[in-house]
């Protein structure tokens, strides 16, 4: 299989966004990660952070070690009791290997939470590139990097050997003056198009120029336009036998009609 992302174009976007980042949905995710430790009936004291922005991390976990969000994570097999994937999982070209390796680098039950867009994210800006690029070139080429539906992505939980997988998700919407500003905001989160299989020439300014028109025509809120993040949340732990675990099928001691109250009707072939 062919890479999705060019590694070398996302660590120069990434560089580039450095000297005045737009952080705020790392900052989001920072805060409802606390949110969900706070939850936990846990002192945490081998923390690690998969990132490629650490200063957002420095206050909430100042013991923590933080490494970037390489193919291959530098994380030592069972020496940490939380990682913390943050906001990068969409740009990986192996998203089931990057939890797997957190899986194996946390001890028995020992939690993975990891944060990443959604596939609901920046909807209002593939449409409107999408429809403005077809009507300017005839065709349509890759600009917006593949975020997964909440189903699928916990779904990788499973596949990456974790206990107990939740996944839930939750909006961000943010409002600019034009999907001009919009995409300068992109440009200072490091998160322009790093794909593989992207255009390797400039975007025509007419391409830029339609989209915007066709963004403020279809999503403009008071005034302004408005775009969609949303936050997909993985909670794993590593398997260990002190962790709750499924009844064996027929086991049970009590009927479930019963403890609804109601009666129990068999179904007709």
């Amino acid at each position: 299989m062919s890479d999705l992302t060019d590694r070398t174009a996302l660590t120069r976007n990434r560089r580039r966004a450095a000297s005045a980042p737009a952080l705020f949905l790392h900052e989001a995710a920072r805060d409802e990660a606390e949110d969900r430790l706070g939850m936990v009936n846990r002192r945490f004291t081998s923390p690690a952070v998969v990132t490629p922005f650490p200063q957002v991390w420095q206050g909430l976990l100042p013991e923590a070690r933080v490494i970037p969000d390489d193919d291959v994570l530098s994380l030592d097999e069972g020496a940490h009791d939380l990682v913390i994937h943050a906001m990068c999982l969409h740009w990986a070209n192996d998203p089931v290997g990057q939890l797997i390796q957190c899986r194996r680098a946390l001890r028995p039950d020992g939690m993975l939470l990891a944060l990443t867009p959604g596939g609901q994210t920046l909807h209002e800006l593939r449409a409107a590139l999408g429809e403005a690029e077809i009507e300017a070139t005839g065709g349509l080429s890759p600009r917006v990097v593949p975020m997964g539906e909440i189903r699928d992505l916990g779904g990788l939980l499973q596949r990456a050997g974790l206990a107990l997988p939740v996944a839930d998700s939750w909006p961000l919407r943010v409002s600019y003056d034009s999907a001009l500003h919009l995409m300068r905001d992109l440009r200072a989160m490091g998160e322009t198009n790093a794909l593989a299989n992207r255009l390797r020439r400039p975007t025509r300014r007419a391409v830029l120029l339609r989209a915007a028109q066709i963004y403020s025509d279809n999503f403009t809120d008071g005034g302004r336009v408005t775009a969609t993040f949303e936050i997909v949340t993985l909670t794993g732990w590593a398997p260990d036998g002190s962790q709750p675990q499924p009844l064996r099928p027929g086991s049970a001691a009590a009927r479930l009609a019963d403890a609804l109250g109601t009666r129990e009707s068999p179904l007709k072939d």
